[in-house]
C-alpha cells in the first residue's frame, strides 16, 4: 500500500503518466496498490478555484481510478484526525491529515514536499 501526495497526482497528469518521477517511485507505482486522502482531492479543488490547477479534480480522480487502479482508504475521518493532532512538525493542515492518513495504514507517502520527506520516516521521492 503506497499512497500518493497532492504533488504526484498532479505530476500523474500533468506529465502524461510516470514519466517525470523517480524510477524508485515509478516502481512503486507499478507494485502497489495506489491510494489517496480524500484530502488529497480537497487540496486539487483548492488548487483549481485559484487556477493553480487546471484539471478538474473529479475527472483526475475518476482517470487514475481507472488508469492505475488509484482508491481512497476509508480511514474514519476522526482517526485521522485524532493521529493528525499528534503532528506537530507542521502547520500545514493538508499536509498533517495526508501524512497522518498514511501513518495510520502503515503506508509510504510519495510527496516531493521536503519538510514531509524529513520528517515522516516512510515519505519517499
Amino acid at each position: 500500500m503506497v499512497f500518493l501526495d497532492t504533488n504526484p497526482v498532479i505530476r500523474l497528469i500533468a506529465f502524461g503518466g510516470r514519466g517525470n518521477l523517480s524510477s524508485k517511485v515509478r516502481a512503486l507505482l507499478e507494485s502497489e496498490d495506489l491510494y489517496i486522502s480524500p484530502l488529497v482531492k480537497l487540496e486539487l479543488y483548492y488548487l483549481y478555484e485559484i487556477k493553480r490547477f487546471k484539471e478538474n479534480p473529479e475527472e483526475v480522480i475518476k482517470y487514475l481510478s481507472k488508469t492505475i487502479g488509484l482508491k481512497f482508504s476509508g480511514i474514519s475521518f476522526l482517526d485521522i484526525i485524532e493521529e493528525a493532532a499528534r503532528i506537530s512538525w507542521t502547520r500545514d493542515p493538508f499536509d498533517r491529515l495526508i501524512v497522518a492518513e498514511a501513518k495510520i495504514n502503515g503506508a509510504q507517502l510519495v510527496t516531493a514536499d521536503k519538510n514531509i520527506l524529513e520528517n515522516y520516516k516512510h515519505a519517499v521521492w
